[in-house]
């Protein structure tokens, strides 16, 4: 399995790229998780003391960014943070069918799926759920689109995108049965970027990612894109 890399780090916080297939948190199995892969990297700088503690979730199969406390101190002002939804969270998806140009704003309510724990689906009793859209690049019946976040609901992008009939490529949740793993691709899904002010130094951030190869394969004709930072 990949490595994590780290792409910030201060006394109080650490960004970490989780790879694809790797859990933030524990989920009773044993199975190795981002926490542990971080702990293991402190300590073979020397620092056996620090026990990160993940700020965010990602679904195991979605890469990108995570926040992790360094700091017990000041854990609670970025928690703060995190559940005020006071910063910007981009990210890059590869979604089925050739999503039409322009950003859009998909506003859709979301809840619990009452058939299967595992799912949620837009239901008018949800709670109110915002995602911007932005088409990117198109290739092979695929466009790739960058997304950001109003707010942070389970599974809320790969939920909006496949309720509008472009479900994220290499989704076995909620992809179109025909489409899942088409390809061989795994979910095509990655937390590129976040931007927020630090709760404790008070500088302005923008902490982001690489581009995940999975993302160059899939569209390999576009260099321009990628040398322009996709954003």
């Amino acid at each position: 399995m990949s490595s994590v890399r780290v792409t910030y780090r201060d006394r109080w916080v650490l960004a970490a790229d989780k790879p694809q297939g790797l859990l933030v948190h524990g989920d009773g199995t044993g199975a190795p998780t981002l926490t542990d892969r971080v702990t293991d990297l402190l300590r073979g700088e020397g620092d056996a003391a620090t026990r990160p503690q993940a700020l965010q979730r990602l679904d195991v199969d979605t890469s990108g960014l995570v926040l992790l406390s360094l700091d017990p101190s000041t854990q609670p002002a970025f928690d703060a943070l995190v559940a005020g939804h006071q910063m910007g969270k981009r990210y890059l998806a590869v979604v089925e069918g050739r999503l039409p140009r322009g950003t859009r704003t998909i506003s859709l309510p979301l809840g619990r799926d009452r058939h299967d724990a595992r799912l949620m689906r837009v239901s008018r009793t949800g709670k109110p759920s915002q995602t911007v859209v932005t088409p990117l690049a198109v290739a092979g019946g695929q466009t790739l689109v960058r997304v950001e976040l109003l707010t942070g609901r389970r599974h809320q992008i790969r939920v909006h995108l496949a309720h509008l009939g472009f479900p994220i490529a290499g989704d076995r949740l909620y992809g179109r049965p025909a489409l899942r793993g088409r390809r061989g691709q795994t979910l095509m899904l990655h937390a590129l970027e976040e931007e927020f002010d630090h709760p404790v130094t008070g500088e302005h951030l923008l902490v982001r990612t690489e581009f995940p190869q999975r993302f160059l394969d899939a569209f390999p004709d576009c260099p321009g894109l990628w040398e322009g930072g996709a954003t």
